[in-house]
């Protein structure tokens, strides 16, 4: 018997939906899911004809319980680093790619699970999730970028709660710090939610979308003065090309716009 697949990539249309799918272990994070994942996500970045991605979890309990810990079991510090550091870029080509990522949390999303969704673009939560990062109550700490990003997204003091005493977040509560844009939805409209979200992205300008996340990864960490000076590069960019042409003439005579594949648009000229 052929094993399952342990990350299940559905393409419609624009939209390419990657779900995580080891029920058994509560979709786990192994090595081998981490690996999958971020290959997925790089084709779906060099792919023009993909315009959002959403990442999910097989079955209502869990988006993914974390780190897989029968990987991590007895593992040696100089292993340990070499994973550590493997995961974070992961998460870190998931956070700074030119295709949108939304996360469509449908159950526990506990450790390296919540440091998926904090490196996604943005997230949609059932309100059945629940968001924690338990790594203290078993003697580690999180390593796949939640101690920094986690204090990015809920400040300080509220990230230091969280993981210090493992407490966990339901959905209300999460939407309630900003880690979801929209209010959770009923579980049986989770990934509808996340897929219309990802349909009303692929819609835009698939290179002014491009452009506002590559602005957004550029500002992460810059100070305001050299983000504002890429901005203003960024837009003149697209205030000049061909994609804002059809924008601007959608919208004076009121139709739809229908914006040219990036791959096979002509290329602009200065």
């Amino acid at each position: 018997m052929t094993a399952p697949e342990a990350l299940v990539i559905e393409c419609v249309g624009p939209v390419t939906t990657l779900t995580i799918n080891r029920p058994e272990a509560f979709n786990a994070l192994n090595a081998g899911v981490l690996a999958e994942l971020r290959q997925a996500v790089l084709e779906a970045e060099a792919d023009p004809a993909v315009r959002a991605v959403v990442v999910t979890g097989t079955g209502d309990k869990a988006f993914s319980a974390g780190a897989d810990l029968k990987e991590l079991a007895g593992m040696t510090t100089d292993r340990a680093h070499e994973t550590m550091r493997s995961g974070q870029r992961v998460m870190r080509d998931i956070e700074r790619a030119a295709v949108p990522v939304i996360a469509a949390v449908n159950g526990v999303a506990l450790g390296g699970g919540f440091e998926l969704v904090l490196a996604s673009t943005f997230s949609v939560l059932s309100t059945r999730a629940s968001l924690g990062l338990p790594e203290s109550g078993l003697g580690l700490i999180p390593g796949y970028g939640g101690t920094q990003r986690l204090p990015r997204a809920v400040g300080a003091q509220t990230a230091a709660h969280l993981m210090l005493t493992g407490a966990r977040l339901n959905a209300d509560r999460a939407y309630q710090l900003g880690l979801t844009p929209v209010p959770p939805v009923a579980p049986e409209d989770l990934l509808a939610t996340a897929v219309a979200m990802a349909e009303k992205i692929a819609a835009q300008g698939p290179l002014a979308v491009r452009s506002i996340l590559t602005a957004l990864e550029a500002g992460r960490g810059a100070l305001l003065d050299t983000g504002l000076q890429l901005e203003t590069g960024l837009a003149a960019l697209a205030i000049g090309g061909a994609e804002s042409d059809e924008g601007i003439n959608a919208f004076l005579e009121r139709r739809p716009a229908v914006f040219a594949d990036p791959a096979t648009a002509p290329e602009e000229t200065a």
